[in-house]
């Protein structure tokens, strides 16, 4: 929209001391002669911009005009900036690049080296190892079917291996630990439903606009307690001391509870020191995915059927590789 791009341009120039008009037609994908009317547009609502010819010239403000910037306080710009900033390492979005822009241009040309030291502080990055193209494209494809109130159809495969055809009025989108979901109304369970988009497949956004119901807040559910005592069992693992880095890394230092062998080795070497962890989760199949993710770096101590439960599994793995275990 021409009103969005006169708004973003003020915000670049109010930021920056000078720029090309090639560097805005680039950024705004239009072309120069464009760029030019813009400015006249500006210049002409009142708000001074002026033209510095030759090498290392551009266009900018007239020197003394700057956005007021007394609505916030410093630290207030330093918290809204860092996470803008954690925000654009998952989800690249030019109108969070321009409200960035926006934040950094009001801080004073004296304050701005010491502010940028603080926005670096502190760096919140939710963005995977690796680019995810297809991961990208269907973001960008829910968010615009979020916005315009659109139905989206997709071919789902849930935690059970079942596949089937969905038809869903999109609410929002959540980033959850790294993983991305869509909180939508699914016309097909006629109920609310979260759904995790790595499952989602074949996705279209329809041409039918949906009115969106009023949702209260009890009924989000990724805020809810996952692993709540309610729903959870409790679950005993030893782990090798070679993969005590991995159980400190998921449990936390102060969970590991240090163990000793019963008996030293034959060659009289001292006993290997193991380690106990006691942690509550829903009983699934994530958990015996997660278990068996240690590999033979750890042992499950209780509760029983868990225990027999992944030792069945691996035993089936173990078919896979060598038909004649």
């Amino acid at each position: 929209m021409k009103l969005d791009r006169l708004l973003g341009i003020i915000i670049l120039l109010n930021n920056r001391r000078m720029i090309q008009a090639k560097e805005l037609a680039d950024h705004f994908e239009v072309s120069v002669r464009t760029i030019y009317r813009d400015i006249d547009l500006i210049n002409q609502a009142g708000i001074p911009i002026v033209s510095y010819q030759g090498a290392g010239g551009g266009i900018g403000l007239s020197e003394g005009y700057r956005i007021d910037r007394n609505v916030l306080t410093n630290n207030e710009l330093v918290a809204i900036v860092t996470a803008l900033q954690s925000v654009l390492t998952t989800y690249d979005n030019p109108n969070h690049k321009v409200l960035l822009e926006k934040m950094q241009s009001i801080v004073p040309e004296a304050e701005t080296e010491q502010f940028q030291i603080r926005t670096q502080q502190f760096i919140v990055d939710l963005s995977p190892w690796g680019r995810q193209g297809h991961l990208e494209d269907k973001l960008a494809k829910l968010k615009r079917a979020v916005e315009e109130g659109r139905e989206v159809g997709f071919v789902y495969c849930d935690a059970q291996g079942e596949v089937s055809d969905r038809t869903i009025e999109p609410y929002t989108l959540v980033l959850k630990k790294q993983t991305w979901y869509l909180y939508a109304y699914c016309l097909d369970r006629q109920q609310f439903r979260l759904f995790k988009l790595f499952r989602m497949k074949d996705v279209v956004v329809r041409e039918r606009f949906f009115v969106k119901k009023n949702i209260s807040l009890d009924q989000i559910p990724w805020n809810k307690d996952w692993a709540s005592n309610a729903n959870a069992i409790a679950l005993r693992l030893r782990f090798h001391r070679k993969a005590r880095h991995l159980a400190e890394e998921w449990f936390g230092v102060e969970a590991l509870v240090a163990e000793k062998a019963n008996e030293a080795s034959q060659e009289g070497e001292e006993a290997e020191e193991k380690y106990v962890v006691t942690a509550h989760f829903p009983e699934d199949r994530w958990l015996y995915g997660f278990i068996l993710g240690f590999g033979q770096d750890v042992e499950v101590l209780e509760p029983e059927h868990i225990r027999n439960t992944v030792q069945e599994i691996a035993r089936n793995i173990a078919k896979i590789y060598d038909p004649l275990t």
